[in-house]
């Protein structure tokens, strides 16, 4: 008998040692429900059903008992369940799949949405989503919790704890943390504290008797900025950033300035879809000595500034745009907000609609003057009708128009000194023209056109009216030639330049304008919309030529010469050079004009992927002398360092017309980015006006990445020609579950660092792009930035980021009919939260292309149809 037992014990292992090997070889086990008949057992794949569960073994030593009447599974040496949308894994676990209850030890985690939770004891259950635990620990990045007594709330689903930690520093010590003596979690949404102490190190630095941390991206957050500026003594400005819910949010600011005082404001932001989004800012400053650095006038001691902007498409093809800026005085901007001073130093404010059509657009405006120290020509209202470039029937034809009507008063700034007088007017325009493009021999294209423009004039009133009710008519009539030819080298190699294949597109056009003598002339008129200074040659055709009141004749041939040489790179097509040429012939120049207008250069050359080379020039061929050279070198050869040099010349011009350019200079600027490793990084920047020898403005700045927040240290040094020098030592970090910028990102917006806040900024090639009044180029604050390097994307990456996106304000456009100010847009995928869908903040005027120019400051408007040319790079008119 003890035989026999023996043979059959022999024979059951046998029999079972093929299935224990394969068993081994495992790398995984999953569970499912056994036939009815076994009762309980071990078995491969996986259960599923109605109840939808997934029970797995991890590993091969993984051992899941599985009783199938009662649903209950018990589970060693690891064990993974997935049910409803939650993942659990544990070392050991026993499951009840009818009520869902799970008890788990030893290295717990459970995966609930995106939130993450972690303890050695937990008590969960699936179908519930009731969680039980004595410690405990959870995350949904940046934001990391840990408590202990965590119980669930069934009634509101929410999860409360005691002895709780708050940090956003994921590592088992943190740096920066908050204890509370009570949380409450709701999952996904936010961590509500009560009685909680801010702890840096084991030092509490605030007691907050209640705090809120959204889980979310937008969280609440604080920033400061402690430093030293000699206009302010010591400082901190501290911000506290807030989001109620998807329509409102905003920033609350408390500024202390040791030598000036307390300065307060809200910035509120409003989202609401539809019917519109804007913001509206306020800051107050009771200044102790307003006067710094301030001659021949008198600042105020009460300080403030109002900011008011709205933007909504509530219909299709509807448009409503407002913007509301006041201030105390002219320098407030200046002193306390530095970085929005040297976008736009002057303001402007009005209110539009606009609605569009397949051929037409009615735009109203309403533009008022809230700051006397600033010119302004107000608008109240300015009707605006127009007529795109549209095909008449099937006849060979083409028709645009332009009719606009209002009331308009020119108010001078008040100064101290003497101003001229004001005035105002009622203005009806109504232009009118035909075009007859056509093509020669399938390359060279013809367009001839004529036009005319009736305008009346009511009798101006104000102190400073001279002249009474008229009307002027003025007949135009030209043609433009224009063709493109190409030609290819596909065998053209030359590993030096990077060059594989290449191609030259060539772009001459010729365009005859001529306007004889209208029956009144330009001093016979209220000057409302007239020329003002420009960079680039103004347009000479209607409708791009649109400063209306200086309308006068005109018998010019403009030549342009448009060159560009491609190849490829990286399987991309990429541009080796891109040049344009322009200059004016004038038959019968005008009093004050020569023969030939400056001949304009705009060459942007890349020779290799990592070198740019971009040159803007303006050559005076009467005078045989450079009116403008602007320069810029641009090396990034890798992600460690980059180094950015450029040169701006522009010649004194004080001609007694409206165009002249005033006070020139000659500035070398220079920014060098050096990252050193991944947790350091340095920059320096230097601006030298070579034309007295004077070192304007040096900064310095270092970076380091501290884990879980980003600190920069930045010094700097600025002549300001009047008073003494302006030193600024400054500190800044920020969290990096909200950063307020990244490592190196002030290499975008430097002068967030010096006492001002961050605001919106926009670049074009490889230079800022500002909102500059070119009637004020010559004023000494704009230097700054003129020819002020930004770091782009690479030379970013050097110091370890990427270039901050810029959020574009919808109610600064760039519309040369209206504002004399006008803006650069936000490049490509730049958009802010809530606005990347939105349309381009700029008129949408199917007729008219928008171009950023490249190495100028300027917004250019060209058209989209006809020619290929580019000649009509400017800021003009209204």
């Amino acid at each position: 008998m003890t035989r026999l037992r023996t043979i059959l014990t022999a024979a059951l292992y046998a029999l079972a040692l093929p299935l224990t090997i394969s068993a081994q070889k495992q790398p995984a086990r999953e569970i499912q429900e056994l036939a009815a008949e076994t009762g309980v057992g071990i078995s491969d794949g996986v259960q599923r059903g109605e109840t939808g569960w997934e029970i797995l073994g991890p590993s091969a030593e993984s051992l899941v008992w599985y009783h199938y009447p009662t649903g209950l599974a018990i589970a060693t040496n690891g064990v993974l369940v997935k049910y409803g949308g939650a993942i659990l894994t544990a070392q050991t676990l026993t499951l009840d799949q009818a009520s869902g209850e799970a008890i788990a030890d030893g290295n717990v985690r459970i995966q609930q949405d995106e939130q993450l939770w972690a303890g050695e004891h937990i008590r969960y259950n699936f179908k519930t989503r009731q969680m039980e635990a004595e410690q405990f620990r959870t995350g949904k990045a940046p934001v990391f919790v840990a408590g202990q007594h965590l119980h669930a709330e069934l009634s509101n689903r929410v999860y409360v704890a005691t002895n709780a930690l708050i940090t956003t520093d994921d590592v088992a010590v943190p740096a920066i943390k908050i204890r509370a003596k009570y949380i409450r979690i709701i999952p996904g949404e936010r961590i509500e504290a009560h009685h909680a102490t801010l702890y840096v190190g084991d030092v509490p630095l605030f007691y907050f008797p209640y705090y809120s941390r959204n889980l979310g991206p937008r969280a609440n957050n604080f920033t400061f900025v402690p430093g030293y500026r000699s206009s302010f003594g010591p400082f901190l400005l501290a911000n506290y950033t807030w989001f109620l819910n998807e329509q409102l949010d905003g920033v609350v600011h408390v500024d202390y300035r040791e030598r000036r005082g307390v300065g307060a404001g809200p910035d509120l932001n409003y989202h609401l879809g539809r019917w519109g989004q804007g913001a509206f800012r306020y800051y107050y400053l009771h200044d102790n000595d307003p006067n710094v650095g301030v001659t021949n006038a008198s600042i105020p001691d009460n300080r403030q500034r109002v900011y008011f902007s709205y933007y909504a498409t509530p219909f299709t093809n509807l448009e409503l745009r407002s913007l509301m800026q006041y201030q105390s005085d002219n320098r407030i901007l200046r002193d306390f907000f530095e970085s929005e001073y040297r976008q736009s130093p002057q303001l402007n404010s009005f209110v539009e609609a606009s609605k569009f059509w397949q051929n037409f657009s009615l735009d109203t405006l309403a533009q008022p003057r809230l700051n006397d120290f600033f010119e302004t020509v107000e608008r109240l209202p300015d009707v605006r009708l127009t007529g795109y470039r549209q095909q008449l029937g099937a006849s060979p034809l083409f028709y645009e128009s332009e009719s606009s009507a209002g009331y308009y008063r020119r108010r001078f700034a008040e100064t101290n000194g003497p101003v001229p007088l004001d005035y105002e007017a009622g203005r009806a325009d109504s232009f009118h023209q035909l075009l007859w493009p056509q093509t020669f021999f399938g390359w060279l294209n013809l367009t001839p056109r004529a036009g005319g423009r009736f305008t009346y004039y009511s009798q101006a009133t104000g102190p400073g009216a001279t002249t009474d009710e008229l009307a002027r008519g003025v007949f135009n009539t030209g043609a433009e030639l224009t063709f493109k030819a190409s030609r290819v080298w596909p065998a053209a190699q030359n590993s030096f330049l990077q060059v594989d294949g290449l191609r030259h597109i060539i772009e001459p056009s010729v365009n005859y304008v001529f306007v004889p003598a209208p029956n009144h002339r330009t001093n016979d008129l209220p000057q409302f919309d007239y020329e003002l200074p420009s960079l680039r040659l103004l347009p000479i055709e209607y409708p791009d030529y649109n400063s209306i009141d200086s309308i006068d004749s005109q018998n010019v041939i403009r030549f342009g010469l448009h060159n560009k040489l491609q190849t490829k790179r990286q399987g991309e097509i990429q541009t080796l050079a891109d040049w344009d040429l322009l200059t004016d012939w004038r038959l019968r120049p005008q009093p004050g004009q020569t023969t030939f207008a400056d001949v304009y250069s705009d060459l942007v050359v890349k020779p290799r992927s990592w070198l740019t080379l971009e040159s803007l020039t303006r050559y005076d061929i009467d005078g045989g002398q450079w009116r403008l050279a602007f320069h810029t070198l641009t090396v990034q050869p890798n992600d460690r360092w980059s180094w950015s040099l450029a040169h701006w010349y522009l010649r004194d011009d004080f001609r007694p017309i409206t165009t002249a350019l005033g006070q020139g200079n000659n500035l070398f600027t220079s920014m060098v980015s050096y990252r050193l490793n991944e947790n350091w990084s340095v920059r320096a920047t230097h601006r030298f006006e070579a034309r007295d020898g004077r070192l304007e403005e040096q900064s310095y700045s270092v970076y380091r990445d501290l884990r879980s927040w980003t600190a920069a240290l930045t010094f700097r040094l600025l002549d300001n020609r009047v008073g003494p020098e302006d030193f600024t030592v400054a500190f800044t970090f920020s969290f990096k579950a909200r950063p307020r910028s990244g490592l190196g990102a002030d290499a975008l917006k430097p002068y967030s660092l010096w006492g001002g806040w961050v605001s919106e900024r926009w670049s074009v090639g490889a230079f800022e792009c500002l909102s500059v009044a070119p009637h004020a180029l010559h004023a000494p604050a704009l230097h700054t930035l003129l020819a002020l390097p930004r770091l782009t994307s690479a030379a970013a990456d050097a110091v370890g980021t990427a270039p901050a996106a810029a959020p574009p304000d919808p109610t600064r456009r760039c519309n040369s009919r209206r504002h004399s100010t006008v803006q650069c847009p936000p490049l490509p995928d730049r958009g802010a939260r809530g606005m990347a869908a939105n349309p381009l903040p700029v008129p949408a005027l199917s007729s008219v292309a928008w171009r950023c120019d490249p190495g100028s400051l300027f917004w250019a408007c060209l058209p989209a149809t006809g020619s290929a040319k580019e000649p009509t790079w400017s800021v003009n008119g209204r």
